[in-house]
């Protein structure tokens, strides 16, 4: 089974978690497809306080809660990103929503203005029209992608990501 991974990169407030919910949408028709988001600040909440998943999980412990319909797991421990691929079982395709030091092809998304930290670790910017492109040096090799073109970014992606 042939399992490929592409990355989404950007400041905060940039549109990714939009695009990789856009792209995710369309390729679930075709493919199986699987999500990784990193939440460098530690602030989602993946549970309500007083539920015994949530009691679980504050133990420490690596916990599963199954039911009929799902299957979620929590852990306390740090993953790398082979571990975490290994968890799930079948995919074709996997986007992962930060983590901009995996070495996976990576697509920065901007708006307003372009963050040229970004450039030394994406293969491809996604900006939209309040981007002035001719403000910036962007390097020859970086593809510039229309983020308002889900189509042209899945096409970028089904070109460059990379086997898993």
């Amino acid at each position: 089974m042939n399992r490929f991974a592409v990355a989404f990169t950007g400041p905060s407030g940039s549109g990714k978690t939009t695009i990789v919910e856009k792209v995710a949408k369309i390729l679930i028709a075709t493919k199986e497809v699987a999500i990784i988001k990193n939440d460098p600040k530690d602030k989602a909440i993946f549970d309500v306080e007083g539920k015994d998943s949530y009691k679980f999980s504050q133990t420490g412990a690596e916990v599963v809660v199954t039911s009929p319909t799902r299957t979620t797991y929590f852990s306390k421990r740090h993953k790398e990103l082979d571990e975490i691929i290994e968890m799930f079982n079948h995919f074709d395709i996997l986007l992962v929503e930060g983590l901009k030091t995996l070495p996976l092809p990576r697509i920065a998304i901007f708006r307003d203005q372009i963050d040229e930290s970004y450039l030394d670790c994406s293969e491809a910017i996604a900006i939209d029209e309040s981007v002035d492109i001719n403000k910036y040096k962007i390097p020859k090799e970086i593809d510039i992608l229309n983020l308002n073109d889900t189509s042209e970014i899945i096409n970028w992606i089904e070109k460059n990501a990379k086997e898993v």
